[in-house]
């Protein structure tokens, strides 16, 4: 680091596999972050004295449900017009390059479509083996946001959603893309997803509020993406329809998350209160 600059070129690819199946930071921070979530959420299980039955069951779901969504996040989001004209590219990790597929990985998550598909994975999920929704939420909401810091670590490995120029001798020069100092967006989002963890952790700690089943999980939504709203402006857009924009695609997408958390802790919260109030009478 140098004046304030840090110059960033990490190699993305920790090691190659094979001579055609790299393994890279971003895909490794990713499994990592999904099963010490996980294993959050076990803990959780285990400190209620609740049944680890079908636990097993409920990652497979949370996997499933993170990459399907945030993959059909990302096609249907920010590039609708290319994907559908390569359907094939939706859900296999290829891309046709001089007339041949070839391996390239997933090369675009959305989070808004995990977190889409995440609780459309809870709500079958919790179907199948008779769970109170919003209480599986509640445990999931305090897991979530290290996951989150995870992916949001394997993105500034990847030098990629990086943020805008900071116009000063300060920032982290993504020296793969080119020189210029950077809002380094990755690392405030991952920064801003551990804070969220530890309030959520701490109020999962109240009997009272844990009983308010929705109440930890519309916190979640309203902290996670008023965060993400912010950070985006200092984040560069990811598609070039977005610079016509007012508030660009990652913005607009949370702000009806923002809103049904808001709406889920008015509704607990009053709730909770008028409980109070029955008991005292």
């Amino acid at each position: 680091m140098k004046n304030g600059i840090l110059n960033w070129n990490v190699d993305p690819v920790i090691f190659w596999i094979t001579d055609s199946f790299p393994l890279k930071y971003y895909g490794a921070l990713f499994a990592c972050g999904l099963l010490l979530g996980f294993y959050i959420v076990r803990n959780i299980y285990k400190k209620e004295n609740l049944s680890l039955d079908n636990l097993d069951s409920l990652l497979i779901y949370v996997i499933v449900g993170t990459v399907l969504g945030a993959r059909l996040g990302h096609c249907f989001f920010y590039e609708p017009d290319y994907f559908l004209k390569h359907p094939i590219e939706i859900l296999l990790p290829i891309q046709k390059i001089k007339g041949v597929y070839q391996f390239v990985g997933y090369q675009g998550l959305a989070s808004h479509g995990g977190s889409i598909g995440v609780i459309t994975a809870m709500i079958l999920y919790c179907r199948k083996y008779k769970v109170q929704f919003l209480g599986l939420l509640d445990k999931m909401a305090v897991a979530v946001p290290v996951t989150g810091a995870f992916i949001r670590m394997g993105n500034f490995m990847n030098s990629e959603i990086y943020g805008k120029p900071t116009n000063g001798n300060w920032g982290v020069v993504f020296q793969r893309d080119d020189l210029i100092p950077r809002h380094p967006t990755q690392l405030y989002e991952a920064f801003a997803y551990i804070l969220i963890f530890v309030i959520l952790f701490y109020m999962y700690k109240s009997e009272k509020i844990r009983n308010a089943q929705g109440l930890i999980f519309g916190t979640f939504l309203t902290l996670l993406f008023t965060a993400r709203f912010i950070i985006e402006f200092f984040k560069e857009n990811q598609e070039a329809f977005e610079n016509s924009m007012l508030i660009n695609m990652g913005q607009i997408l949370s702000v009806p998350f923002i809103l049904i958390g808001l709406g889920l802790i008015f509704w607990k919260t009053k709730k909770v209160s008028v409980d109070s109030d029955s008991l005292q009478f």
